[in-house]
């Protein structure tokens, strides 16, 4: 496990961080930094939810080497096994050069999703595409030959740009293995924007990346491949955890939209950013979540509960509900998110 030494640590930096926020003052410069101090004491609650969830598992957050599976042709990915922090990794090979979907956690990881490519297909990769800011999803980009062209939604740069290296300090302290994971890491930017859509064309396959607003992020992007009816849902999806909204930039109000729109592109295969690869169902079940705590609280909030109140009852409602979901942590978050939200 990871020490209760780096715990305890982080719930006394994002305690801190508060107290830092407390103080005011007519100076200027010192106003800055206050209102710096501020916008980090908003981040304090992430900083305890994921220091929760990363010391209650006992896993280096590492892609696993030998485990890539076909799950249609000429399309595979590298699954999570369920270990926190690592995504499902997607490889498209085609006739014309490969399309990498993430990279895992820093260059370490990015190494690894390299060799498992070249034990596919001797094709040049061709293609990255990160499916959004998070570090276990891009802050591997430093590792991938030079003639990969990168891309990414402009959301999604722009996120980057704004919380990367916030996002990399914060992860950092949640264990000594991890800060060795991020330590060499360098923020890479995309050679490629898109607003809401751009195709990657393969030769004999071609993949749509979509970006319709926000939802776990502000630029969260998915991959869709229409002829094989194969979507990557990034962290949109995620089969059997609690879907995470991190900060005050997740929409659950647009995420259930996108969800919606997901469905109409009728996959055969879905994969998740998190979980075990399935199908359709994975969607309409995400949907039917965020709805059910959506629904929960405008009830709730309607008959004057106070977001107090709200996330005392119906927390446990919701874990009893989906008893076999992992990360409960981020329960609180959806509640809060949903409550602070306007009505539908």
């Amino acid at each position: 496990m990871w020490s209760l030494t780096v715990c305890s640590g982080w719930l006394l930096a994002a305690l801190s961080l508060c107290m830092l926020a407390g103080f005011f003052s007519n100076d200027r410069q010192l106003q800055n930094k206050q209102m710096k101090n501020l916008r980090r004491c908003a981040v304090a609650p992430i900083i305890l939810v994921l220091a929760g969830v990363v010391c209650a598992q006992n896993q280096t957050p590492l892609i696993p080497a030998g485990k890539t599976l076909e799950i249609a042709e000429h399309i595979y990915v590298i699954p999570d096994q369920r270990v926190n922090l690592v995504p499902n990794i997607g490889v498209i090979v085609g006739r014309d050069g490969v399309l990498v979907i993430d990279t895992g956690m820093g260059p370490k990881n990015a190494e690894t999703v390299l060799g498992e490519v070249k034990k596919i297909t001797s094709e040049r990769i061709a293609y990255l595409t990160v499916t959004h800011f998070h570090p276990e999803h891009g802050m591997g980009a430093q590792a991938f030959p030079p003639g990969t062209t990168i891309i990414y939604s402009m959301a999604q740069k722009t996120e980057l740009m704004a919380k990367g290296k916030d996002y990399i300090s914060m992860f950092k302290g949640f264990s000594p293995e991890i800060a060795e994971l991020l330590k060499p890491v360098r923020i890479i930017m995309p050679n490629v924007t898109f607003a809401e859509e751009a195709e990657v064309n393969l030769g004999d396959v071609s993949a749509r990346l979509l970006h319709w607003g926000p939802a776990h992020t502000l630029g969260d992007e998915f991959v869709f491949l229409p002829e094989k009816r194969v979507l990557f849902g990034g962290d949109v999806v995620v089969n059997r955890f609690f879907p995470i909204m991190p900060d005050g930039d997740a929409n659950g109000r647009n995420w259930i939209k996108m969800l919606e729109r997901m469905e109409k592109l009728n996959p055969a295969i879905v994969v998740p950013g998190h979980g075990e690869v399935g199908d359709a169902v994975l969607i309409a079940k995400m949907r039917e979540y965020l709805e059910f705590v959506r629904d929960r609280v405008e009830q709730m909030k309607s008959q004057g509960s106070t977001l107090a109140d709200v996330e005392k009852r119906l927390e446990p409602e919701i874990r009893a509900k989906y008893k076999d979901w992992g990360n409960p942590n981020w329960i609180k978050n959806a509640i809060d998110n949903f409550y602070n939200t306007s009505a539908k």
